[in-house]
């Protein structure tokens, strides 16, 4: 059995990344890259648990994915590491990051087979360009380009990561701790994702599904006397709203539960919690644009979307234009592909009785196509 814990860091902002899409969840084929990765370093079989770090607001979503072990990130990669580092029991750790999306087998089993020799072991690749240096010229027999995975004791750099000193590898943290370090000879194929002409690099991934993905939604609310009713994200001109946490906008409610089912992402109350107060009274126009803005975070893109609203009270002809307008702007589409119709239930339950409102919705996505940039 294995005596080795895998930890993929997938915690950062893709700053530099140049996309709207993060990195971490740019598609290959149906794949986020995170997932791509795992599955690809699981596939060897050579570890006995696998840990992956993401940024907080995505860890439910990641556990949605996989059946691995997901834990919170840092503001930094030192302190995702160590997060990470809290979950682990074994007495080796490989740590590398989820934007080396390439790593050979071959990589890792050499790290594997030379883990006596230090305390921590380090592919590296040798430099073939000048090198200066404050403008002194650098032998570069003497310079080194240090690459993930590396393997760990795991005492040791839970040890040296307790250092307040940031260090942009756990080999550097180790040294300065006092450790030993041992180098191997790293892979080309094994580059990092910085910048988006990175993937040019990265032989191993190929370009996302064209398949349509397909959700739907449904929510109902029921009328309050004495509230501001919003619609589709327009003011309806009654004396009456929707009994609701946030601003009771059963539309738009609908339409958020069809775009993350299309996505996987769960639904309006795994994002927006109904127990959380910063959600009070909110315009749900807001929430839509953060669940759009997630989606397009995520590698996805919305192609239409199509709503219908039983209502026997109020009535709605007036409105379905500016609905469709006024959706189509916040979901980031043409107005032809966002459609409105409005039904009754033929004075049947609780609609029929104006007690309330219901709205069902559909949606399309497809994969943000990164090969087409």
């Amino acid at each position: 059995m294995s005596d080795i814990t895998l930890i993929l860091l997938a915690a950062g902002n893709s700053s530099r990344f140049g996309l709207p899409v993060k990195k971490q969840w740019l598609r290959i084929d149906h794949e986020p890259l995170w997932q791509f990765v795992v599955n690809s370093f699981e596939s060897t079989a050579l570890f006995c648990n696998i840990i992956i770090t993401s940024h907080k607001e995505e860890v439910p979503f990641m556990q949605g994915f996989c059946d691995y072990t997901v834990v919170e990130g840092g503001e930094t990669r030192q302190q995702s590491l160590k997060n990470a580092l809290e979950h682990v029991t074994t007495p080796y750790v490989l740590v590398s990051d989820i934007a080396r999306a390439c790593v050979d087998t071959k990589l890792i089993e050499l790290l594997i087979a030379e883990k006596m020799k230090a305390d921590v072991i380090v592919p590296t690749l040798s430099v073939s360009d000048t090198i200066v240096f404050e403008n002194s010229t650098i032998d570069r027999d003497k310079v080194k380009r240090i690459q993930t995975p590396q393997l760990s004791k795991t005492d040791v750099v839970k040890k040296a990561l307790l250092s307040t000193e940031e260090f942009t590898d756990e080999s550097s943290a180790i040294i300065a701790n006092g450790g030993t370090r041992h180098f191997v000879q790293g892979s080309d194929d094994a580059h990092k994702i910085t910048y988006f002409h990175d993937l040019t690099q990265l032989p191993c991934i190929k370009a996302p599904s064209s398949a349509t993905l397909i959700g739907n939604g449904f929510d109902v609310h029921a009328f309050e006397a004495g509230r501001e009713m919003m619609l589709g994200g327009v003011k309806i001109d009654v004396n009456y709203g929707f009994k609701a946490h946030s601003d009771g906008d059963v539309a738009i409610h609908a339409l958020i539960d069809a775009l993350l089912g299309a996505a996987g992402l769960g639904d309006i109350g795994m994002l927006f919690p109904d127990s959380d107060r910063e959600y009070k009274n909110i315009d749900s126009r807001k929430l839509l644009e953060i669940t759009v803005l997630r989606l397009h975070q995520f590698g996805l893109q919305i192609v239409n979307a199509d709503l219908t609203i039983a209502a026997e009270a109020p009535r709605l002809n007036n409105y379905k234009q500016a609905m469709r307008t006024t959706l189509a702007a916040v979901l980031q589409i043409p107005t032809s592909r966002m459609n409105v119709k409005a039904t009754t239930t033929e004075k049947l339950g609780f609609i029929g009785r104006k007690e309330g409102v219901g709205v069902m919705a559909s949606v399309t996505l497809n994969y943000y196509d990164w090969t087409q940039k």
